[in-house]
């Protein structure tokens, strides 16, 4: 705590008020730096927008701020000060909405702005004090319980009642999102092709589990109990995504799957096939959401001569596990999480496992990364500092991408010194190493869909003592009837081939199910644009289509990891429950399309 820097940064926030309610748009942006950056989560743009440098900042603010009217800055609680930087929390309003955010001074002015939307006037979620009775205290006829009247719910949504979202996708994702919008009085339907929620960690291979921390993992309104593992297994997570629909009273429909789907732009709303059984029901949303993930179809690329594999061969997606293998020759093309994960579950079954690594990989061991790089925000320690989840995933918010690199690449710097022993043995092993194009390390790769990374917990020892063997610096030049055949002219003799080579962009499945003039109107989703590997520019800034309006009117995208699953559902469900309550949306910065290859 500084008592200079609270100060400072509550002179700085009176000021930027002042200038603000004077729409002062000159005074506003001279209270940034010249590299400044302002990212907003819908506050002011109604978009997932971050404007950088003055020009950019000057911009937004001639576009949006008489609209916006923000007012009412306040400093929340005691700012630091730390290598030169002040940092603090604020809140806000502005004229539809109340906000909340971050602030990053340096030299007495911003140099990193988060404004993000936490509810809509008027329209605020009931909860704590204002939370539901729930019991009807007297004497009433025919009362009707709660029950019933979920029953009559379920019954009649999809029917009788149409879904004003329809979510396609039942993952972490989906049921997240539907649990927001619930609260906010949005009625919602998730469906999902799989029979319970759950069931997409469920029929993965036995083995995995979640390499991301618990307290990285939770989901909206409810965390995982404190006797939760660390990492959860994937039936567990099943499990509890099972849990959470019945909780949450999300409405969703299993074994059911969309078959076609277009706009009425004449109705303005959505018309989606929807198969649920013997059954073909016709849906009229008025917003459609995939929820697919962060990825679209899985990738199977076509090998010379794959067609007359006479053993089994599949995508990772479809691995049930090792159990059927013992005493096979397995070879596993890739080198990323699940192909890590794969082999190992192959060699704890006694199979014979070739993993063929074609690109380098950046490997970060579970132990490290949570001390470097979780520990500071997602931990039981980061609790006990007072970091809750949702400050921690503010924080995280409030780095723009453009300086993300900087923030990032000092610990995994750390990381390389404190693992150097255990790097050069992967090395000699063979094994190609990386730390993303710029030694940013996992999370930028993630973000950029760069080449592949393993978070370790264990597989890379196997690789480093040979019990897995390993092929890199090769690709595969075909594969016969009982072998698969790699560049440079070895061979690998094999039973199984497993082909954990990742997905497209999740623009295909608006392409499967509305149209490939859609998908193409709509361009790529995932990616910055920052020029590196598997991520071409242009620069965006955000990621591409995501939890923001696209080209494509009430066609949204959800998806990622169950941190974003969690935080970015806010924003769409806010950015949805708007235009159901007919408030205006002028959209800034709408993201223009990008014919990526």
């Amino acid at each position: 705590m500084s008592l200079h820097a609270t100060e400072a940064a509550q002179q700085w926030l009176s000021e930027f008020d002042s200038r603000l309610r004077a729409r002062d748009v000159g005074a506003v942006t001279a209270s940034f730096t010249e590299d400044g950056f302002w990212r907003d989560l819908i506050a002011f743009t109604w978009n997932i927008k971050t404007s950088e440098g003055h020009a950019q900042i000057s911009e937004m603010l001639h576009a949006r701020l008489e609209d916006v009217a923000p007012s009412n800055w306040q400093l929340d609680g005691e700012a630091t000060e730390e290598a030169g930087v002040i940092s603090c929390w604020i809140s806000f309003e502005t004229r539809l909405a109340r906000g909340y955010g971050q602030l990053r001074l340096r030299d007495g002015r911003a140099w990193t702005l988060l404004t993000t939307m936490r509810e809509l006037k008027g329209f605020e979620e009931k909860r704590g004090d204002t939370r539901p009775l729930g019991a009807h205290h007297g004497i009433e006829k025919h009362p009707r319980s709660w029950l019933d009247k979920r029953r009559e719910e379920e019954a009649a949504l999809g029917h009788s009642v149409q879904p004003y979202c329809l979510i396609i996708g039942g993952g972490q994702g989906g049921v997240a999102l539907a649990a927001r919008l619930r609260q906010l009085d949005v009625p919602t339907l998730v469906i999902d092709r799989n029979p319970r929620p759950g069931d997409a960690w469920r029929n993965r291979y036995r083995s995995l589990c979640l390499h991301d921390p618990v307290w990285y993992d939770h989901l909206p309104y409810l965390n995982f109990p404190e006797h939760w593992p660390v990492f959860a297994p994937k039936d567990k997570v099943g499990d509890w995504l099972e849990m959470y629909v019945k909780l949450m009273e999300v409405n969703y429909w299993g074994s059911t799957e969309a078959t076609q789907a277009r706009y009425d732009e004449a109705r303005q709303e959505w018309e989606v096939i929807v198969q649920r059984g013997d059954e073909a029901i016709t849906l009229r949303p008025k917003q459609l959401v995939l929820a697919t993930g962060m990825s679209g179809m899985p990738n199977v690329p076509k090998f010379k001569g794959a067609e007359r594999f006479k053993g089994q061969q599949h995508h990772s997606s479809r691995h049930p596990g090792g159990e059927a293998y013992a005493g096979k020759k397995c070879v596993v093309i890739g080198a990323n999480n699940s192909a890590h994960d794969i082999s190992a579950d192959l060699w704890a079954h006694d199979a014979q496992v070739t993993m063929v690594q074609r690109s380098s990989t950046h490997i970060a061991r579970s132990d490290t990364l949570m001390d470097l790089v979780f520990g500071p925000l997602y931990s039981e320690q980061a609790l006990r500092n007072g970091v809750t989840t949702a400050k921690a995933d503010l924080t995280f918010a409030s780095i723009p991408y453009k300086i993300l690199p900087q923030f990032q690449k000092p610990a995994f710097d750390a990381m390389a010194e404190r693992d150097k022993d255990f790097y050069q043995r992967l090395e000699a092993a063979g094994f190609m190493l990386d730390f993303g194009d710029d030694g940013s390390g996992l999370f930028l790769k993630y973000l950029r869909r760069g080449s592949g990374y393993y978070i370790d917990v264990g597989a890379s020892e196997l690789i480093a003592n040979g019990s897995i063997q390993l092929k890199s610096r090769v690709d595969v030049q075909e594969i016969t009837e009982d072998a698969v055949i790699l560049s440079d002219g070895s061979r690998l003799p094999a039973d199984l081939i497993i082909y954990a080579t990742g997905y497209g962009s999740m623009n295909g499945w608006a392409a499967k199910i509305i149209s490939q003039e859609v998908a193409d109107k709509v361009g790529k989703c995932w990616g910055l644009g920052s020029s590196t590997t598997k991520d071409p520019g242009p620069w965006e800034g955000e990621l591409r289509n995501m939890w923001k309006p696209t080209q494509q009117e009430a066609l949204w995208f959800h998806g990622g990891n169950l941190h974003q699953s969690r935080h970015y559902s806010l924003y769409l469900a806010l950015q949805i429950k708007a235009r159901k309550e007919g408030i205006a949306t002028p959209v800034y910065g709408l993201q223009p399309v990008h014919h990526l290859s």
